[in-house]
């Protein structure tokens, strides 16, 4: 099955206490896939998952499940450094309903190659469910080359790889291929990968639609976007999102420690680059 070409690795949107607001994340979902989102993909990086507690990791992932608009996916973030848990996630978010999950990979212990492989053997043997893969090794210091993503393509139920790693942009042999960087969306559709998970579709979601649906214009519709893509990178994602969704009037609140908000230069990026497209 497809999971849809653009997919936007949804905010979770806290309160004044830092508790998840369940209202605000309905809110935005709908927002999202009225205005060029396939789908989400709820409760990865810029959904902070790293700082909710499992409860609440699950509960995100079924409040968008409950809530999505029809026709549209929900992929869940259920990748951990620890093979248990991963597994756990993967069967619970199945449970939930999900359309897919995005496992990244084991990050700071650093496995081996085998290790990487004997990992997603076991999390695909959690779920029936396509398995994203992700590779980011900015965040994880461990690298998935090409060759090691075709071997892992060849374990049932991994079926495509959100590529993060923009050196390795290029297909694979067995693995729909998805951006995991804005930056490379118009590169990834021009090698007919699938799409991406994209963060900036929060703001310029019907122009990075444009980008699908406009073929002959991607090149064009590309360029203007990168002041968005640029100042949507000014720091650690997602403190700069989060900032544009509330400079905008979405109501996503802060984040929480050890992530902090952004600071008056870094705002200032933001609006200006907010200024130069349609939000």
């Amino acid at each position: 099955m497809s999971l849809g070409a653009i997919l936007t690795a949804i905010v979770t949107p806290f309160d004044a206490d830092l508790n998840v607001d369940e209202d605000a994340f309905t809110a935005l979902q709908r927002h999202l896939c009225e205005h060029g989102s396939d789908g989400v993909v709820a409760a990865g990086t810029t959904g902070e998952a790293s700082t909710l507690s499992t409860e609440e990791h699950l509960r995100v992932i079924e409040l968008a499940v409950q809530t999505r608009p029809p026709g549209t996916a929900v992929v869940a973030g259920t990748g951990s450094n620890d093979t248990r848990h991963a597994v756990e996630m993967t069967e619970r978010a199945t449970e939930l309903g999900v359309d897919g999950t995005l496992s990244v990979t084991p990050y700071y212990n650093k496995p081996n190659r085998r290790g990487i492989v004997a990992h997603f053997r076991a999390v695909a043997q959690a779920t029936d469910k396509p398995i994203v893969l992700y590779n980011i090794p900015s965040r994880t210091a461990v690298d998935m080359p090409n060759d090691l993503l075709a071997e892992l393509a060849q374990i049932p139920n991994v079926d495509y790889v959100k590529q993060a790693n923009n050196a390795n942009l290029a297909p694979v042999d067995g693995l729909g291929l998805y951006a995991g960087n804005d930056d490379i969306l118009a590169r990834t559709l021009d090698l007919d990968g699938e799409g991406g998970i994209c963060v900036a579709s929060h703001v310029v979601g019907d122009e990075m639609r444009r980008m699908i649906d406009e073929p002959e214009r991607r090149a064009e519709i590309d360029a203007s976007l990168r002041p968005v893509f640029e100042a949507l990178a000014v720091t650690t994602n997602p403190i700069p999102v989060k900032a544009a969704l509330n400079l905008i009037g979405h109501r996503v609140g802060g984040l929480r420690l050890p992530l902090v908000e952004a600071d008056e230069s870094e705002l200032a990026t933001i609006r200006a680059a907010l200024t130069r497209v349609p939000v």
